[in-house]
């Protein structure tokens, strides 16, 4: 047990700091469970001493056996945790087969890990106590193997693909850095009042966070107000380490990560392929070796996606099926790709959801439908949009502070809801609720204008819990970039950028977790009020509370509150040092507090976050330009409405088809085909129209892209297949190449 007594304590209690009077115990688990009695200066007087040690004993005690409860819960939790991911490996294991287990780097990556985190929870659970434990950080491994983090590997996988040119840059970027380094120190050591060179190794951190532009101009004043012409050492520094070799780190980055896509599209393409051509073998028989019968189509189809009705399957081999005849060649069903993802819906048989209605109403209806649609209604809104924005930044600049939000609803906010109100009716009754929530543009103005009737309700009813919703005002102005054709591209692109930048962010989430954990292992606890009174940055941590006259000044430094002391202070503080700005405040702090090693932590996640964040940066480039070359290539398409493929089927073909299930005595295909029959009947067509949609994908846009390269991939596959085949006696591979699909051997592919 250590005594120590500090002059004052200082300790977060509903916001703000106050001094300790008494005994403090200090539980730190982090280094074998040693605890620490302190007292402060405002201590007691000798002869109650023997009963306040008596006291803190009682209260070590209690606090001791806290602790052993917390980590004997912990613990078992966490045996629990690995338990279960143990089953998991052994179900795979059990599946895959040992051999194959045991070739799969990432499984038995994720054994290993487990492995030692079984040890050290059963060694926490023997011992009682806890221990320094870095090993944490790697749990996110177990997060990232797993079906619903495929995108994640996917970027893990580009980022360390895209590490080789990034390093080179790196190393060219370190080296330009210690030669400045070494430069600085001998020309501005000898000013006794630069504290930013006075030894290398300042010259190298001061240089390394200069590079952030963090610190500047104050690393540059001491030497600039002794000697002007300093100035031209930070220049040159700046303007070769920043702008030139930094811009030459995205450039390079960016040109690996197109080849890496182009590639991993080739790949992707010519895997697809080869599965299709290999399908093709498998379906088609010796009495009908040209195609693929609807029987045996419909069979790949219950095993690709159970969850097809029958109505989809048939339309499905139906649009593969482009020279109209009962069998589907392989030149079609290259297609099967891109025609299997389709949803199809019978096409309505009138235009208007008002078609039907008396002629009067029709009248009505169609005219509400043109006004809607015209040019002068839609420039109308936009500029009602735009008055509004005028009029909520007026008002919104006359506000004092205060409270924003009165009892009393502002009339511009009534005028203005009404409008929308009316427009939002007027375009439901005039396309049909179906046509106008079909559209993006019209569900982001639904939800504004929702959420803005919401806001009119609680101020109206003064609920003050929801006066967030009348911020969300403003976002009604998002609406006027639909005017520009390149904002609608801008819009599009981050739309369709989303999913990607969710997994991205993922991906981010779990640097941020891994240095999290060892930020909280090294640096709980060390970072307080008046903490770092002997380095440099001790202003940003100072707490100073005096009196002024009549009053209680207090002076408070904020950046005791970057810390690591829970999970959710260091992913904060984590966020502050992405961004950069006076990010060495931070890192000097701990490091006056601990050692100057601690420096290597802030240092490596800069360059981890810069090698993630320029990934990102490297991403929605290559998205935008990829975009904006498809507009250009491809002007007269309308790639907005998604792919869109039509289809008729005659009565005689569903009655033949329902005969099929009939034999196979499949009753819930039967009746569900024999709904389109009776539809047909009750408004007397021999035929209908389906028509099949989904939305567009990159894959879809890489297509009309490198339509011409894909033709020298084909060929280039074609070729490398035929030379790697054996040569073989012609029935023999006909006889290997028609096995049915029950009798392959069971695939050994770890997804």
């Amino acid at each position: 047990m250590q005594w120590r007594e500090p002059p004052a304590i200082y300790f977060e209690d509903y916001g703000s700091p106050v001094e300790r009077s008494s005994y403090l115990i200090e539980l730190n688990t982090n280094d074998g469970g040693s605890y620490d009695v302190i007292n402060d200066a405002s201590s007691p007087a000798a002869g109650d001493c023997c009963a306040q040690q008596s006291s803190a004993r009682h209260n070590w005690e209690m606090n001791y056996q806290e602790a052993a409860i917390y980590l004997q819960v912990h613990a078992t939790l966490e045996l629990f945790a690995l338990i279960v991911v143990v089953f998991e490996l052994s179900m795979k294991m059990r599946w895959l087969g040992f051999q194959t287990f045991i070739r799969h780097k990432r499984t038995m990556v994720k054994t290993c890990v487990l492995f030692v985190q079984f040890i050290e929870a059963i060694v926490v659970l023997v011992r009682q106590t806890s221990h320094v434990r870095i090993t944490r950080a790697l749990r996110c491994i177990f997060l990232v193997d797993c079906r619903y983090c495929g995108a994640v590997r996917r970027n893990l996988r580009q980022i360390f693909q895209s590490l080789p040119p990034f390093i080179d840059i790196l190393l060219l970027l370190l080296f330009f850095m210690v030669i400045f380094a070494i430069l600085g120190f001998y020309l501005f050591s000898p000013n006794h009042s630069d504290p930013y060179f006075n030894t290398l190794e300042n010259s190298l951190v001061n240089l390394f966070v200069l590079l952030t532009t963090s610190n500047f101009p104050d690393v540059m004043m001491p030497s600039y107000a002794r000697n002007p012409w300093s100035c031209v050492f930070f220049i040159v520094y700046l303007s070769i380490e920043l702008y030139f070799i930094m811009n030459l780190l995205l450039a390079v980055v960016f040109d690996t990560f197109n080849d890496i896509e182009k590639r991993k599209f080739k790949s992707l393409l010519l895997h697809k392929r080869t599965a299709i051509q290999h399908a093709y073998r498998l379906l088609i028989t010796k009495q009908r070796p040209s195609g693929i019968s609807f029987k045996h189509f419909e069979g790949l189809l219950r095993f690709y996606k159970p969850r097809m009705c029958a109505r989809e399957r048939y339309l499905t081999f139906k649009a593969l099926n482009q020279s109209n005849t009962s069998l589907v060649s392989l030149k079609d069903f290259y297609n099967f790709y891109e025609v299997v993802g389709l949803k199809w819906k019978a096409k309505r048989n009138r235009e208007h959801w008002f078609d039907d209605l008396p002629r009067t109403a029709f009248l009505i209806f169609k005219g509400i439908n043109i006004l809607v649609k015209s040019r002068v209604f839609q420039y109308t809104m936009y500029t009602v949009v735009a008055v509004n924005g005028i009029w909520i930044l007026v008002e919104t600049f006359m506000l004092q502070g205060g409270n924003f939000f009165s009892r009393n609803v502002p009339w511009s906010y009534i005028v203005f809801l009404t409008i929308y109100g009316v427009e939002l009716l007027l375009k439901t009754t005039g396309l049909g609720p179906v046509e106008y929530l079909s559209s993006g543009w019209n569900l982001f103005d639904f939800s504004v204008t929702l959420f803005a009737f919401l806001g009119l309700m609680a101020l109206a009813f003064n609920m003050e819990p929801f006066y967030f919703i009348v911020v969300l005002r403003p976002l009604q102005l998002l609406r006027l970039f639909k005017l520009k054709k390149r904002y609608r591209n801008v819009l599009d692109t981050m739309f369709e950028l989303f999913p990607r930048m969710a997994s991205l962010g993922l991906t981010l989430l779990i640097f941020y977790y891994c240095f999290a954990i060892v930020g909280m292992e090294f640096f709980a606890g060390v970072v307080y009020p008046n903490c770092c009174n002997a380095s440099t940055v001790a202003d940003s941590y100072r707490w100073v509370n005096h009196t002024v006259g009549n009053k209680t000044v207090v002076e408070e430094g904020y950046y005791y509150l970057n810390n690591f002391d829970n999970i959710l202070n260091s992913f904060v503080t984590l966020f502050e040092l992405t961004v950069v700005n006076d990010w060495y405040i931070i890192m000097e702090g701990v490091t006056s507090q601990t050692t100057h090693w601690s420096r290597l932590y802030f240092m490596i996640f800069y360059i981890v976050t810069m090698v993630v964040m320029t990934i990102i940066v490297a991403f929605i480039l290559d998205a935008f330009v990829f975009r904006m070359n498809y507009t250009r290539k491809n002007q007269d398409s309308e790639e907005d409405n998604g792919i869109v493929l039509e289809k008729e089927i005659s009565k005689e073909e569903v009655v033949g088809i329902i005969e099929l299930y009939k034999r196979s005595s499949a009753a819930t295909e039967t009746a569900q085909l024999q709904k389109i029959v009776l539809q047909m009947d009750k408004y007397g067509q021999m035929t209908t129209l389906f028509l099949g949609r989904r939305s567009r994908t990159k894959s879809d846009l890489s297509m009309k892209m490198y339509e011409e390269e894909i033709q020298e991939w084909y060929e280039e596959h074609s070729r490398k297949e035929d030379s790697q085949t054996p040569l073989q006696e012609p029935a023999s591979a006909s006889n290997s190449s028609l096995k049915p699909l029950s009798l392959r051997q069971r695939s050994q592919t770890v997804i």
